[in-house]
């Protein structure tokens, strides 16, 4: 927008303040939207884990990328790869529920890529093994269960 400031957050960092829908897509200023997660809470993985899989059910895939992003950006580095693996996969979702198919295929398969390496265990009780599969099949029945 011409004469407008870049949109800050508290702490003065660039944050895009536009409303957004359900899936994440910016709206026009002074539109009705949809709460954004907030940014940067500390979570336990069990909550983490919680929250990210209420969001999915409840048809919010780019509101659990948010809480697996901040995961991801606190985590311990040798858990950083699971979360972000986590988060691409919650993108995916939100690719597809966008029709763009594209995108979520590539993502699907970026975060099956890294969650692979997890496959043999289940780090927190997530069910990677079968992420990989039906993040490998492309997700065609539209739902996803974390934890086994």
């Amino acid at each position: 927008m011409e004469g407008r400031d870049r949109d800050r957050d508290l702490r003065g960092r660039a944050r895009n303040a536009r409303p957004r829908d359900g899936l994440g897509r910016p709206l026009p200023y002074g539109s009705p939207g949809v709460e954004r997660q907030p940014e940067g809470v500390l979570r336990t993985p069990e909550e983490t884990l919680a929250e990210a899989q209420r969001l999915l059910d409840a048809g919010m895939p780019f509101h659990a990328h948010e809480v697996l992003e901040d995961a991801w950006k606190s985590a311990p580095q040798p858990d950083r790869a699971l979360w972000r693996a986590l988060a691409q996969l919650a993108v995916g979702l939100t690719h597809a529920a966008r029709g763009n198919a594209t995108g979520a295929a590539a993502l699907l398969a970026r975060a099956a890529d890294g969650l692979e390496p997890y496959a043999d265990r289940a780090p927190y009780g997530i069910a990677v093994a079968g992420l990989v599969r039906w993040a490998r099949e492309g997700g065609r029945d539209g739902s996803v269960v974390l934890r086994g």
